[in-house]
This record gives C-alpha cells, sequence and structure tokens, in this order.
C-alpha cells in the first residue's frame, strides 16, 4: 500500500511538472532569453580579467567552463522555446492539460505493470555511493555536454566549452578533435590556434609535432607577442637541439615581460636549461681553479662575473642575479662596480617593490651606501 502511495504522489508531481510549463510560457521564453544574454557577458568579462590579468590562465578556464555550462542549457531552453504563441495554440494547451491529467496516471501504471519490478530488491546505499560525488557529478556534466553535441554537432561553443574538460582528465585525443571542431565552427583566434597547438603537443606526450608548430606559427602570424606560443616555439626549437634559437626567444620573452609576471619564472627556469653561459662555476671549473695560480684563479672569477653581469642586461628581473652580481663586485675590491651594479638592479627591479627592498638591504648590510 505505501508503495502504491509513493507511486501517486509521484505521478501527481508529474502531472504538475507538465501543467506548469503550459501557464507561463512567455515568462520562460523570457527568462530563458535573459539567461543567454547574461552567460554571454559573463564569458566576455572573463576574457577581460584573463586579458588584464586579473586572474589566472586556469581559474579563467575553469570559470569560462562552467558559464558556458549553463549558457548551453540556456540556449537549449530559449532555441526550444522561439516564436510568439498563437491564439489557437490556447485550446491546444488545454487538450494538453487533460490529457496530463487523465492519461498520464493510467499510462504510468499499465507501463509499470508491463515493464516494472516491484519484486526487485533494492541496490545497497553502498554500492551506489562508492563512486565520489565529485567524479559522479562530473561524469554527468560531461555526459550531458557530450550527448548535446550529439543532437547539436556544429554547436561550436560547445566543443569549446568541453575542450578543456577533456584536456583537465588527459583525455588528450578527445580534446584535440574537440579543440578542432572549435576551431573549424568558431573561426581561427589566438587562443583557439595556441590551445589546439597545447593539445597536439600533449597527445604526443610533451613533443612540439610539427601539427603543434604550425599551430603556435598562425598564432604568432596574428599576435607576435603572445606568450605562450612564444614560449612553445622556444621549446620547440630545444627539442630540435637549436638551444641558442631557444634562449633567444626565452631572453626575448623576460626581456618584454610585465613587472610581476607569474609566467617570468618558470621561463626563468627553462632559459637556465639551455642557457650557453651559465651564472656560475661548474665542477668542472672548480677542479681547473684549483690548479690555477691566485692571479689565474682572480681572471676566471672575473670571467664569470661579467658573463653574469651580461646576462642580467637580457634578464633584468632576476633578482638573484643581482645581489650575485654585487656581493661579487664586492668581494673582488671593486666597491665602484658593486654601486653600479646596485644601481642598474634598482632601474631594473624599479616596478617590483619587494625585489627592491631586498636590493636595499644588500646595499646597506654591505655598506656601499652613497
Amino acid at each position: 500500500m505505501t508503495l502504491w502511495l509513493v507511486f501517486a504522489l509521484m505521478t501527481a508531481a508529474s502531472v504538475a511538472a507538465v501543467l506548469w510549463p503550459l501557464g507561463r510560457g512567455g515568462l520562460a521564453r523570457a527568462e530563458a532569453g535573459s539567461d543567454v544574454a547574461v552567460y554571454q557577458d559573463q564569458l566576455a568579462e572573463i576574457e577581460r580579467d584573463r586579458a588584464a590579468g586579473r586572474i589566472a590562465e586556469r581559474e579563467a578556464e575553469a570559470a569560462r567552463v562552467e558559464v558556458s555550462r549553463r549558457l548551453l542549457a540556456a540556449a537549449d531552453v530559449a532555441g526550444a522555446q522561439t516564436g510568439e504563441p498563437k491564439p489557437s495554440a490556447t485550446w491546444r494547451r488545454g487538450a494538453a492539460a487533460v490529457a496530463a491529467l487523465v492519461l498520464l496516471p493510467f499510462g504510468a501504471v499499465g507501463l509499470y505493470r508491463v515493464l516494472g519490478a516491484p519484486d526487485l530488491p533494492d541496490e545497497p546505499l553502498a554500492a551506489r555511493s562508492q563512486a565520489p560525488t565529485e567524479q559522479r557529478s562530473l561524469a554527468t556534466l560531461i555526459s550531458q555536454v557530450e550527448a548535446h553535441l550529439a543532437r547539436n554537432p556544429e554547436d561550436g561553443r560547445g566543443w569549446e566549452v568541453l575542450a578543456p574538460v577533456y584536456m583537465r582528465l588527459s583525455r588528450f585525443d578527445d580534446a584535440v578533435t574537440a579543440r578542432q571542431h572549435a576551431l573549424r565552427l568558431l573561426g581561427s583566434t589566438v587562443q583557439r590556434e595556441v590551445e589546439l597547438g597545447e593539445a597536439l603537443a600533449a597527445q604526443a606526450n610533451g613533443v612540439i609535432t610539427e601539427s603543434a608548430k604550425a599551430s603556435f606559427e598562425r598564432a604568432l602570424a596574428m599576435d607576435g607577442s603572445d606568450v605562450r606560443a612564444r614560449f612553445y616555439m622556444g621549446l620547440a626549437a630545444e627539442q630540435e637541439g637549436r638551444r641558442p634559437d631557444a634562449a633567444a626567444i626565452w631572453r626575448d620573452l623576460l626581456a618584454t615581460a610585465p613587472a610581476g609576471a607569474p609566467w617570468a619564472e618558470f621561463i626563468r627556469r627553462a632559459l637556465a636549461r639551455v642557457e650557453d653561459t651559465p651564472s656560475g662555476p661548474s665542477e668542472r671549473d672548480m677542479a681547473a681553479a684549483a690548479e690555477l695560480t691566485p692571479q689565474q684563479r682572480s681572471e676566471m672569477v672575473r670571467g664569470m662575473v661579467e658573463r653574469l653581469a651580461e646576462r642580467l642586461k637580457h634578464d633584468g628581473s632576476d633578482v638573484e642575479g643581482w645581489l650575485r652580481l654585487v656581493r661579487a663586485y664586492t668581494v673582488l675590491g671593486d666597491r665602484d662596480k658593486a654601486r653600479e651594479a646596485a644601481t642598474e638592479a634598482r632601474r631594473a627591479l624599479a616596478a617590483d617593490p619587494d625585489k627592491l627592498r631586498r636590493v636595499e638591504e644588500l646595499v646597506k648590510g654591505l655598506g656601499l651606501e652613497g
């Protein structure tokens, strides 16, 4: 008896769900259209914030995925409800209401008797809840978007929403396909070309393939200052054995980096891999120095210091390099050059108060004021 009472309540709820939209079609259309406009504005705002550097790329991507998902849902609603209602539609809504009130309950009971299994035992709660909630919800979201794209394969925005999710899940083949569809349907932009190149590189286990390189080259043809495209072209040069070319690309990237750029340290580490002139002595240098006369050792040290000074002319944002240079000149007894290096460091780091403070503290500690 309790089971049938539950079924009756569920049927009543279903009938109410069918009848409710029949009386609010115009309102639903207005709300859907409004939602689409709001989500489109939110996507534009995310892009502006990302371009201005107010939010990181990963945060922008996550926000873009969520807003785009909502936009897809709103667009489906708006698309299904386009057009103004006609006067003749009133009696149709009434007929639908009658059908819902009469046919739905009896049809549901009949179908359940034929297809249902009221004696089937419940699935244990533990078995249903083994998968983490986050994974279940993400899988549901992906399946919803994939189902939408199966019905609307020409929806470029949907492919663009799905691509970064595939990347995050390491489904690189799917990510490449999604990026290619988005680029084909929505047109070529710097961001889409770079993201396709990234997906192609990930698909090849980090190797910048010819097709990935072509994507980065197309991006640079549209915007020669794009940071990600320039970085990957440097990486391609490194993988091809052209280490000086890679170093030149990354030095130039650091030279034009805005103050406090969050990616500068990453580029700096990449540059250190391919730098032709190391910033400090190697084990071989130390072994050779032990066999030199004091004058020869002094000349060798001065040579390394001068190479460090030359490197800092190309990458003035390296505060650790400036601190080493000032100390080195002081140890060599050349306090005038130490003061000159401190002055150049202040000029190069003027836009970064934290780095500038470290230079001033060193200058004061070494007694180089004035």
